[in-house]
């Protein structure tokens, strides 16, 4: 019996004639433990997107980015990855502490390649490589279940440009997000961001913040 497969999965599989295609991926593909090159890959990364469930059964997706490395292999079939700061609303966080399963896509534009993962997730406030990641809040670890690669063949090549300037470093304090200079936010977002609206240059009306984000500058 099938552990990735329902009647609505055969229906399709077996329309375009792809149930044995579709077996071959779960019994010869999909597996629970990294290899070394998947290892490698996933750790040479830095952004992936994580899939989470919300207490409703609806889906969500958030992109999650860092320095090179910043998602870590800590064992066969375990990772982990940092939390920084966001918007505060902690949604995809939130929702892994009521439903913990997880999917994660870590894809590479340049090669281009994809693998994806799968397993339970939990928040980690105390953890020995919580001191690695400076500016994290804490860590997510996954305990994986299945990890397979998927097809390439419809990514789109793109080349990256630059690191994110809010991107935490060891040595520098991130930059205040431009979001957090909207003057419409200024009762609500804490008070040690509210202490360097105006070194970031000052409050930001709506309009000014649209076309700081047309620029690529927020």
């Amino acid at each position: 019996m099938s552990k990735f497969y329902t009647d609505q999965h055969r229906e399709l599989q077996d329309k375009f004639d792809s149930r044995r295609m579709a077996d071959l991926m779960e019994n010869a593909i999909v597996h629970d433990a990294f290899s070394e090159e998947e290892s490698a890959y996933i750790q040479s990364l830095d952004m992936f997107f994580l899939t989470t469930i919300d207490t409703a059964g609806r889906p969500t997706v958030s992109y999650k980015g860092g320095a090179p490395g910043f998602v870590t292999i800590t064992g066969p079939s375990t990772l982990v990855f940092p939390w920084y700061d966001g918007n505060g609303m902690y949604y995809s966080a939130g929702n892994l502490m009521n439903v913990p399963q997880v999917g994660l896509l870590f894809i590479d534009f340049q090669t281009p390649n994809r693998l994806r993962v799968q397993g339970d997730a939990e928040i980690l406030f105390d953890h020995p490589l919580l001191e690695n990641y400076p500016g994290a809040e804490f860590l997510v670890g996954v305990a994986v279940e299945a990890i397979w690669v998927n097809c390439p063949r419809y990514i789109h090549p793109h080349q990256k440009l630059a690191q994110s300037k809010y991107v935490p470093q060891p040595d520098r304090e991130a930059p205040l997000p431009g979001w957090k200079r909207l003057d419409i936010v200024q009762e609500a977002i804490p008070a040690q961001d509210r202490a360097q609206v105006a070194g970031a240059g000052g409050e930001l009306s709506m309009e000014a913040y649209v076309e700081l984000l047309a620029q690529g500058k927020a």
